[in-house]
């Protein structure tokens, strides 16, 4: 029975760890810059597949490659927000007409990446996790992959230094004030077509990281993104839009339920996540965090 009760509440702690990484910069993304991206998962698969061939071809350790996948998948959503959200937003009347035309960008967006990522690696599942950290570990009878373990401290450490940089420094608070009011910040000096494009960057960047986590442990092909979108969306949800404590103890909830469901009927998992996501609407629509 102890057996049991470590392979599920660990099982849940790992996926928990990578739903929160992706949830962070889907919440930024959502919550500060305001640009419900269903290509979320899409930058997930960018990470992943930028690690892979990194890995196969250019013998770069993975866990290296978070440093090199980082920066450029923020790079890439600061310029997209840049020419492509902002000259949106600023033809838009008001902030909702701006999320519903960005909603509709953003699935125009999902396909294009799509297709260029099988253009560029092709439509095979790929991956590398049977060469790297091959071991296992034992936790009281428990057995699991070292490389999942790995993933899952990472996934933690990250986030904690993301939230340390959200409290701690000068570009954090501006960030912070935007998503609060992005007028009253206006007028204290912050510069916010600069910070929102900064949001949508940093969102991409966790999203890469995360898969280059998701990598370490899985098979990964070209149109695996749409899955951790939906996923994000609910942790999200869960965890009260824009908050980023929300963000990760909404991720490990829904990984242990996951993992609980999977260990019953696996394929039920996903209807386990819709049917919290729609509980949750109904009783506590601004989530466990949320104001």
């Amino acid at each position: 029975m102890l057996k049991t009760f470590l392979d599920v509440a660990i099982a849940g702690l790992l996926m928990g760890g990578i739903y929160a990484i992706i949830a962070v910069g889907f919440s930024l993304q959502y919550g500060v810059a305001r640009v419900l991206n269903v290509s979320h998962g899409e930058f997930i698969m960018l990470g992943a597949f930028i690690t892979w061939t990194l890995f196969t071809i250019c013998g770069v350790n993975p866990l290296v490659s978070l440093v090199i996948v980082g920066p450029v998948i923020f790079i890439i959503g600061f310029i997209l927000y840049r020419i492509y959200f902002n000259p949106l937003r600023a033809s838009s009347p008001s902030v909702g007409a701006f999320e519903g035309s960005s909603l509709l960008a953003t699935f125009g967006l999902l396909y294009i990446i799509q297709n260029v990522a099988i253009i560029i690696w092709g439509a095979e599942v790929k991956g590398y996790a049977s060469q790297y950290l091959t071991s296992s570990i034992n936790i009281l009878g428990a057995v699991f992959p070292t490389n999942r373990l790995v993933s899952l401290g990472f996934a933690i450490a990250i986030i904690l230094v993301f939230y340390i940089f959200l409290a701690r420094t000068r570009l954090g608070k501006a960030i912070r004030a935007a998503a609060q009011d992005e007028v009253t910040a206006a007028h204290v000096g912050v510069n916010v077509t600069r910070v929102l494009a900064i949001c949508f960057g940093l969102g991409a960047l966790m999203a890469g990281m995360g898969g280059t986590l998701i990598s370490l442990m899985y098979s990964i092909q070209p149109t695996m993104g749409f899955q951790y979108t939906v996923i994000a969306l609910i942790v999200v949800v869960l965890g009260g839009l824009g908050s980023i404590l929300g963000s990760l103890i909404g991720g490990f909830i829904l990984g242990i339920v996951g993992s609980v469901v999977s260990y019953w009927q696996p394929a039920l998992s996903l209807v386990a996540y819709y049917f919290i996501f729609m509980l949750l609407l109904l009783i506590k629509p601004t989530g466990i965090m949320g104001k």
